[in-house]
């Protein structure tokens, strides 16, 4: 009993039809409910990446390469029957088209979300991961910008743990887990309002700033 992605053969338990049904409706919610594109992605299975290649250099947290994305506005059946191509594929979410990622670590990411919620500032879904970050979902664009934002707001030659995913980038989505060390999880889920129109970088980046600047020295 198990499944298969690119040659790694994964143990299930008998529970699997029930996970493989969580998937789908994760699917269908991202697609169908917040207007997000699905990648089917890697998985790391005891060290190893299930897409086969001995040499990955990024096991568990890539896009198959062999998979079609499930396209915005894909319902439950159609999400559920694109899914059952991918038995077992980690969900990754495209970068770039619906909101960029500003990443930080997640001491500085809890701060900044606190401080940010008290001022009243708009948020966008927020992640955490397994390795540490936090995941601050913004409006397309950012990544392009960040180093041109981050200099008129005077941080430019500041050492910030700080950097901006955009197009070409994924981010593996709850509640897949991220190369085998564990699930990524919401800090601030989406909602009908933020998924669909994350703020602009510029309106959280200067307290994203500050904290990664205080949270480092």
């Amino acid at each position: 009993m198990g499944f298969t992605i690119g040659g790694i053969r994964e143990i299930r338990s008998g529970s699997r039809r029930r996970v493989r049904t969580t998937e789908c409706t994760a699917v269908a919610e991202y697609t169908g409910l917040w207007g997000w594109d699905v990648v089917a992605g890697a998985r790391a299975v005891s060290g190893q990446c299930s897409c086969g290649d001995t040499c990955c250099t990024a096991p568990g947290a890539h896009p198959l390469s062999f998979a079609e994305p499930v396209r915005a506005g894909a319902g439950l059946d159609d999400a559920t029957k694109a899914w059952s191509q991918y038995p077992g594929a980690a969900l990754l979410l495209p970068v770039g088209r619906s909101f960029d990622v500003i990443e930080v670590a997640e001491p500085a990411g809890r701060r900044a979300l606190v401080r940010l919620e008290r001022m009243g500032l708009p948020l966008g879904p927020v992640c955490a991961t397994p390795t540490g970050r936090a995941q601050f979902f913004v409006a397309p664009g950012a990544a392009a910008g960040l180093p041109q934002l981050l200099y008129r707001m005077g941080w430019d030659d500041a050492d910030l743990d700080l950097r901006g995913l955009g197009p070409g980038d994924h981010v593996t989505a709850p509640p897949s887990d991220l190369a085998g060390l564990g699930p990524v999880r919401w800090l601030r889920p989406p909602t009908l309002d933020t998924a669909g129109a994350p703020p602009e970088a510029r309106l959280l980046l200067g307290v994203l700033a500050y904290i990664c600047h205080r949270t480092h020295f």
